[in-house]
């Protein structure tokens, strides 16, 4: 079995007998442990050193089915964490691989034929090849038994032949794939081809440079691995992979589409690298490329719901995958292995180590997984970007993972940051989040938005005083946009007994308190009322008494597109008729034309979440066969009808937004490309932004949850629409939001428990980050709050960012 996961071809012993074989885990306190390790890559020669190290009477055999001097790629990245684990674990190793070490600080990033350099980013490489050989020699030196050109055998007799089976054998794991009703693997294959290269000489800083051709864009991700000798002398010629010249890893990368427009798919593995040297000759500076068998490979995500199975345990590439776009694949692995030695150190029984093992490396691959993936679908949607100025192209790219961000990059390399920030308009010292922002006749005076957060707390549907002081202590709290909850057009329209109204001329009387105590005692907020009607997510429990319960009695009855129920246990809705749709429109106008007498601001018109004018969006929950139901065209019909009738009565000069649910996170819902085409027709009727949530349609959504994760969704919408963007979703921090803003993912960021945990957030965010300007107003009361406390913290040594942010 080889360390890249090649499929070996099937034995005596079929894979039948594997995936019936329930291995135990053995009773090891009598005698030292005997461990298979089935491939020969970093992270499984590393178990082997660590285990052996630790416990020098272990019995630890690795299986390799490549000859010792066989690898896949070239250079190898691991971060100044990885390295201190190594040190910590085994100074020879440590001491091994310092001396190899290139290490470099600069990302150059080279777009238009134009160079963005940003400094101090700290990342440590070598060639994948020396740093098996330091693994080899360290495995050897302690008396680890090595089988090159070895086929393992099947893991089932591993596993009654020894105590501990650990399979490191890649993405393509055949242990894994033996056992996949205990697994359970999820194997994602993503839209890039690339080819891994190398070329003999070391590039001066990390580079990613983009082509866009008559085909599509490409890109370069470059970085060396092995610097020049002392005695390197320019006219001298190369003498081998790792030549005294240096050497960096080059990765072409594209779409699948524009990989077969290009015609690589017709051509063999030497024309691919002749092209691609041709494709990127300045960046290479007219040198050749050359390759090692990793030619235009669709990146997997692999992820499993079980890394152990028995007394066999899944490590690295077999458990877990990360693009290469944030160098973490060895790093993972190097890292696991870290981790499960000490676990079979700290814990009493072998099973005990490995749900240790799984318990503890689970919640920090699943973090560096989703930074992946960001960074991989960034790159895969790389077009999106290409209008965007240099520098700020330059900013979106670094932080495309969201690790890094707009404050830590600020701490790296304060000139890059601030080149960045006057090409976006920031005046000097001023934080993106803290600059104005027009919709239509309105300024917001910065990009922080109070998302509509339902309260349940109305009484008739009228708005008292607890609304009064919630969104009053918001609106002092510094934000330029206060949403109101869902305020519902009709009493049917209502989600819960709790939910507010904007349907009885008392209703509107209410809200006009609330607003003019915003105007007056915060000028230069604005507040924003969201109009909705439940449907068929309508005549349920307060939240907090049961979300999305039916009440057990008093209950109205409920209209959707279709009569699908919500739930099983929800009441079945009526599907509306051509009359009532019409009623429904008007309710809707009846609420904005009081909406507008209320004093609001801005008006959003609630297409999102499941609630009725989402339900005409997606498939899943209209399944109408008129003129309002079938294609995303007749689905929209009904949804923008309604926009069409409020925003004529809505004041001109008065901007109204659009809140839509880009995904459903269920199969056969609505997709992010359906999201673009309902953003572009809303955006088409007059809409002036779009309010970018997910989810929430169906019970059965699976939703893939993280830091700032519907964001992405919003960014698309930006780009490919040009227009102007609220994005939400587990954005919690400033430096979240200046981040998104400065790269131009978004225009504004609503946030909502951030807001319910402090409603002076905004305010609090200035203070935090020194700011005092424009796009702040401290009310007089307060204003004596302003600085911020003293903590007596001395200023706190420089980070290094490393390659896999």
């Amino acid at each position: 079995m080889g360390a890249d996961g090649t499929v070996p071809t099937p034995g005596a012993r079929g894979t039948a007998r594997q995936a019936t074989h329930n291995p135990q885990p053995p009773d090891t306190t009598s005698h030292p442990l005997r461990v298979a390790i089935i491939g020969g890559g970093p992270g499984g020669l590393y178990s082997a050193a660590l285990l052996k190290r630790l416990d020098p009477a272990r019995e630890i055999t690795v299986w390799e089915r490549n000859a010792p001097d066989d690898t896949f790629g070239f250079g190898v990245v691991l971060s100044d964490e990885t390295l201190g684990g190594i040190e910590h674990a085994d100074p020879v190793v440590y001491e091994a691989l310092q001396k190899h070490f290139v290490r470099w600080d600069d990302i150059d990033i080279v777009h238009h034929n134009t160079r963005q350099t940003s400094g101090g980013h700290g990342f440590a490489a070598l060639g994948r090849k020396r740093l098996l050989e330091i693994l080899h020699e360290r495995c050897r030196n302690l008396g680890v038994e090595l089988r090159f050109r070895s086929e393992a055998p099947y893991p089932a007799w591993l596993a009654e032949a020894y105590d501990l089976v650990i399979a490191a054998d890649g993405v393509n794991s055949t242990t894994r794939e033996a056992y996949t009703h205990v697994f359970q693997p999820h194997v994602t294959t993503h839209h890039c081809r690339y080819i891994w290269l190398a070329a003999d000489f070391a590039f001066d800083a990390f580079r990613f440079e983009i082509a866009e051709t008559e085909h599509g864009v490409m890109q370069l991700h470059g970085y060396p691995y092995a610097r020049p000798s002392p005695d390197h002398h320019p006219s001298s010629r190369p003498s081998g992979p790792q030549n005294q010249f240096g050497a960096s890893t080059v990765i072409v990368e594209m779409r699948e589409e524009v990989w077969r427009a290009a015609g690589f798919d017709e051509l063999g593995e030497r024309e691919s690298v002749e092209r691609c040297a041709k494709l990127f000759s300045e960046a290479l500076g007219g040198r050749p490329l050359r390759s090692n068998k990793s030619a235009w490979i669709n990146f997997r995500t692999v992820v499993n719901e079980h890394w152990s199975y028995g007394n066999i345990v899944l490590l690295g590439d077999a458990a877990h995958t990360a693009h290469f776009s944030i160098g973490s694949g060895t790093k993972l692995a190097v890292e696991d292995a870290l981790a499960l030695a000490a676990c079979l150190e700290e814990q009493p029984t072998l099973a005990e180590a490995l749900t240790a093992y799984e318990a503890e490396r689970r919640p920090v691959v699943a973090s560096t997984q989703r930074a992946a993936r960001a960074s991989l679908e960034w790159f895969e949607n790389i077009a999106l970007y290409l209008r965007q100025p240099p520098r700020q192209f330059a900013f979106n790219l670094l932080t495309r993972s969201r690790r890094v961000t707009h404050d830590n990059l600020r701490l790296r390399d304060t000139g890059f940051t601030e080149s960045v920030e006057r090409e976006f308009g920031c005046p000097p010292g001023t934080p993106p989040m803290f600059t104005p922002f027009r919709l239509r006749g309105l300024t917001l005076r910065n990009r922080v938005v109070v998302s509509p957060m339902d309260m349940y707390s109305s009484v008739d549907g009228i708005p008292g005083d607890f609304h009064l002081v919630h969104l009053g202590a918001r609106a002092l709290g510094g934000a330029g946009l206060v949403m109101t909850e869902m305020v519902c057009v009709s009493e049917e329209g209502r989600i819960t007994p709790g939910c507010a109204g904007l349907y009885t001329g008392g209703q509107g009387e209410a809200w006009r308190r609330i607003t003019e105590f915003v105007h007056d005692r915060s000028p230069g907020t604005a507040i924003g009322v969201q109009l909705g009607h439940s449907g068929r997510k309508g005549s349920t429990k307060l939240m907090w008494e049961g979300m999305d319960e039916p009440l057990p009695d008093g209950n109205w009855p409920l209209v959707a597109a279709s009569p699908l129920p919500y739930k099983p246990e929800s009441q079945t809705p009526r599907q509306l008729s051509r009359a009532q749709l019409t009623d429904i429109r008007e309710q809707f106008t009846s609420a904005a034309w009081r909406a507008a007498r209320a004093g609001f601001d801005l008006l959003e018109l609630h297409c999102a979440h499941g609630y009725l004018l989402s339900g005409f969006l997606s498939p899943l929950t209209n399944r109408r066969t008129d003129a309002y139901g079938g294609s995303l065209e007749k689905r929209l019909r009904f949804p923008l009808e309604v926009f069409d009738a409020v925003r004529g009565v809505w004041p001109e000069e008065r901007p109204m937004t659009v809140r839509i649910s880009a995904t459903d996170w269920a199969e056969g819902g609505t997709t992010a490309e359906d999201a673009v085409e309902i953003a572009r027709a809303f955006a088409a009727h007059g809409a002036d932004a779009i309010d970018v949530s997910t989810g929430q349609v169906v019970a059965e959504e699976e939703p893939e949850y993280g830091r700032s994760y519907q964001t992405p969704f919003a960014d698309r919408i930006r780009h490919e629409v040009r227009v102007p963007v609220v994005a939400v979703g587990a954005i919690s921090s400033w430096d979240d939001v200046n981040s998104l803003i400065l790269a131009g993912r978004t225009d504004l960021c609503a946030l909502a428990r951030p807001h319910l945990y402090d409603p002076h957030w905004t305010l609090h965010a200035a203070a935090e980050q020194g700011y005092e300007g424009p796009g702040v107003a401290w009310p007089d009361p307060y204003r004596a709050g302003s600085r911020r406390p003293q903590t007596g913290r001395t200023d706190a040594p420089k980070p290094r960012l490393t390659l896999e942010n």
